[in-house]
């Protein structure tokens, strides 16, 4: 019983309650959905219950940390179906990291010696975050990297005053998954690596450049492999080393047919400061106050930390500046476990860190000084204060694309006309995909009888009861079924729009004027208009049974 009442355990159980329930209530009663959340979903669905079940299902384009996790989950669709329908996978999935990642904010101020009222104002204020509660409550990606990025700098920050090689492999062990749950881990892994050698080689006296090597290839290596090994693999499988880049499903193709990147430049430079500071309001009025007591302390832990969360803010904003990325508020998250991170070490690190190994470089902290109560209270009201700023970003149209929607659920939701219609489609958005997953469920029909790509089909798979009745680009065999539908069982084809991205769907890439005429292998069963927002209308195609595949 009494670990059920350490104060780690409470961290994580309370703060997992609270993404769960928002969560469930997210996905189940509004029935609202993040696209990216419910295609790995769908993708971990298909490993197990599509018409051809394969660990390939999961897809080389995106990383595969959250659908792997997924998997299990997934599973139990048969019995508990808003698992896959309502992405409730992905909801579980995100609650159990985000939990993670406040019991980590905890750990680190424990670390630091911070006053105990400090310790939990801080890590409450992390949980409650909007931003971190959106989150953590969604199925993203966010939620893993978040996690596994604060696990590594804790870990990176222990380091710095235990010289335990046990923390130093924590940190690359955790930043290698990192890169499994988002690419953008590759620039703390490089950076980090220079870290370590540099603080190495200040510290040693003998074979100087050997030792600080060795040190920072135990940083790298569990990274580098997860590189390696995801690029051998998808290669291996797809001959595509980085298909996020060279596939037609990939973020660059979807750059050029969303019409480019939205801004370049200043310009893009400015909008990127610009969701800094909704996501962290009080970073320029603490990093000043850090920089200085940092100096004066000669505080690694600071520089270890500012490294970790840096480098991936420095990435964002860089490939937003060169137009290789989306105006999206979640790519600069990071910012959050950084602002909380620099309100604790504010306080001075007191106390010894319990170390399994400590080095022989290991460094005795304080154990007197000034308390600084008073600049850990403002530091702490700083953060505190930024929580309703946040939360009136995220309900900005221009600045939180994928999250305003949230604000029609609010009493006090401060948009109106074209604004709140918009929020109410994008609220909607995969209902229509749910009502054409039912309407094929109540069809009788065997298995690979549905041929379709997942590009915008994913929702109609994961909300059917019966994924194995459809045919799709994760099959094996499913270039040589698109090739002559009618000749091997197809009874039906849903299309899309050949536009936009709908130009890469593999139906209409085979037959391009399908949606429009049949492509004389088909013909119009159904017409299906899309209540959700920037979402294709259906087409539903009956083939015929003497086709064949002229185009």
């Amino acid at each position: 019983m009494r670990v059920l009442w350490r104060p780690t355990v409470l961290v994580y159980s309370a703060s997992l309650l609270v993404y769960l329930v928002v969560g469930y209530l997210l996905a189940v009663h509004e029935g609202f959905a993040l696209g990216d959340a419910l295609s790995r979903v769908q993708s971990a669905q298909g490993v197990l219950l599509s018409r051809d079940p394969h660990l390939a299902s999961i897809g080389f384009i995106f990383t595969p940390m959250t659908a792997m996790v997924e998997i299990p989950l997934a599973a139990l669709s048969s019995w508990f179906p808003a698992l896959t329908r309502f992405g409730v996978a992905g909801v579980i999935m995100s609650s159990v990291f985000m939990a993670g990642a406040a019991v980590q904010i905890w750990a680190i101020g424990a670390d630091r010696g911070v006053p105990r009222w400090q310790q939990v104002a801080i890590t409450v204020l992390f949980t409650v975050n909007p931003m971190i509660v959106f989150y953590g409550a969604t199925g993203m990606s966010e939620a893993p990297f978040v996690f596994l990025m604060c696990w590594a700098a804790r870990r990176l920050i222990r380091w710095t005053s235990t010289d335990d090689v046990h923390d130093l492999i924590a940190a690359g062990v955790a930043l290698g998954l990192a890169y499994l749950a988002r690419y953008d881990a590759a620039a703390p892994i490089g950076v980090g690596a220079l870290f370590v050698a540099w603080v190495t080689w200040r510290r040693t006296t003998e074979h100087r450049w050997q030792t600080a090597l060795l040190d920072a290839v135990i940083l790298a290596a569990p990274g580098a492999l997860a590189f390696f090994a995801w690029a051998a693999t998808s290669w291996l499988l797809t001959g595509e080393a980085f298909a996020q880049f060279s596939s037609v499903y990939g973020n660059t193709q979807i750059l050029e047919q969303s019409g480019g990147a939205a801004d370049y430049g200043s310009s893009a430079l400015a909008y990127s400061l610009a969701e800094l500071l909704v996501l962290a309001p009080a970073l320029p009025l603490l990093v000043p106050a850090v920089i200085v007591l940092a100096r004066s302390r000669r505080d690694l832990e600071v520089v270890a930390a500012t490294l970790m969360f840096g480098s991936v803010l420095a990435f964002q904003i860089a490939t937003y500046v060169m137009g290789s990325t989306f105006p999206f508020l979640r790519f600069y998250i990071c910012v959050i476990p950084l602002l909380c991170i620099y309100a604790l070490q504010v306080s001075p690190a007191r106390g010894q860190i319990s170390a399994r190994r400590p080095g022989v470089f290991a460094t005795p902290r304080q154990t007197r000084g000034p308390a600084l109560r008073a600049v850990a209270v403002g530091a702490t009201l700083l953060v505190a204060v930024g929580l309703p700023i946040t939360a009136i970003g995220m309900e900005s149209r221009s600045l939180s694309v994928q999250q305003y929607a949230i604000g029609a659920l609010l009493p006090f939701d401060p948009q109106t006309g074209t604004d709140q219609d918009r929020q109410l489609r994008i609220l909607a958005t995969y209902s229509t995909e749910r009502a054409i997953a039912d309407h094929l469920d109540s069809m009788d029909l065997p298995e690979g009888s549905i041929l379709m790509d997942t590009l915008y089909g994913f929702p109609i798979v994961a909300a059917s009861k019966y994924p194995e009745r459809f045919v799709l680009p994760s099959d094996r065999d499913y270039v040589t079924i698109l090739g002559d539908p009618a000749a091997h069982g197809v009874q039906y084809i849903l299309t899309v729009p050949n536009s936009g991205r709908g130009t890469s769907d593999a139906v209409n890439r085979r037959y391009p004027t399908i949606y429009d005429n049949g492509a004389q292998i088909a013909m119009l069963e159904a017409e299906i208009p899309n209540d959700g927002a920037d979402q294709p209308d259906w087409r539903l195609y009956r083939v015929l049974e003497s086709a064949t595949s002229s185009e």
